[in-house]
């Protein structure tokens, strides 16, 4: 039985969102096994039907953001009693909306419960990397140039990389924009994942992308410029996302 705010998220969605027209899609209605059609009917129907099958996708998603938080939690010191169970009800409640608003794109290259489920997954992820980071202030900041060169070079490649380390840190400065440069070393140098760093900028992934395509493309033009092979080290050296 669904607990309280969990099932309060469920009846509020089955009652506010249109239902979907699923023979509007591309995906013809035969190439869908038995399952999935069901699914897809029972969730764009109307009333008592589009309810319960809202109640029972919110339990499949529940078991598999469960299932996501048990696996990721070993080691996980900032998790402490239900703050498993809450985690995985938040990612369970933001994948329910997140599948019903998306019931248009199902085009039934799998079963709907496995498409289904990697909603649950990956929003169970991004909570449990969003709390790995509360309360952190992000570093913005970049460590040492240094500390990104690779070890067990010979003498003459060690110049070699090291400047172009110092390149690569002047065109960072001098060619980037401020938030260019707070992305950019804040998600490849300092490791802060992503779906955080949006949330604290108030923006989005595909926004942050987008930066981070800019300044990438801003830094090989600089580093060219300079006379630089930026092929293999440069572009390594800021293609972590």
């Amino acid at each position: 039985m669904l607990a309280a705010p969990a099932a309060a998220t469920v009846r509020g969605v089955a009652s506010k969102r249109a239902p979907v027209d699923v023979a509007a899609t591309p995906t013809p209605p035969t190439s869908l096994d038995a399952d999935s059609r069901r699914w897809l009917e029972e969730l764009s129907a109307v009333g008592p039907t589009r309810e319960a099958a809202v109640g029972r996708l919110h339990e499949l998603l529940l078991r598999a953001a469960r299932f996501e938080v048990s696996r990721r939690r070993h080691g996980l010191a900032y998790l402490r009693g239900g703050d498993h169970d809450d985690l995985a009800q938040q990612a369970a409640d933001d994948a329910l909306v997140a599948v019903l608003g998306k019931l248009g794109q199902f085009r039934g290259d799998s079963r709907f419960t496995t498409w289904a489920y990697k909603f649950a997954l990956y929003e169970a992820a991004v909570k449990l990397r969003r709390r790995a980071w509360q309360g952190r202030e992000l570093p913005v900041e970049p460590e040492a140039w240094t500390n990104l060169g690779s070890r067990g070079l010979a003498p003459d490649e060690q110049v070699a990389e090291s400047e172009l380390l110092t390149a690569l840190g002047a065109a960072i400065d001098e060619h980037l924009s401020a938030h260019q440069r707070e992305v950019l070393v804040a998600i490849t140098l300092n490791g802060v994942p992503i779906d955080v760093l949006a949330e604290r900028l108030n923006t989005t992934r595909g926004a942050l992308y987008k930066t981070l395509h800019d300044a990438r493309k801003k830094l090989r033009a600089a580093l060219a410029a300079d006379g630089f092979e930026i092929a293999s080290t440069a572009s390594g050296s800021t293609s972590h996302e």
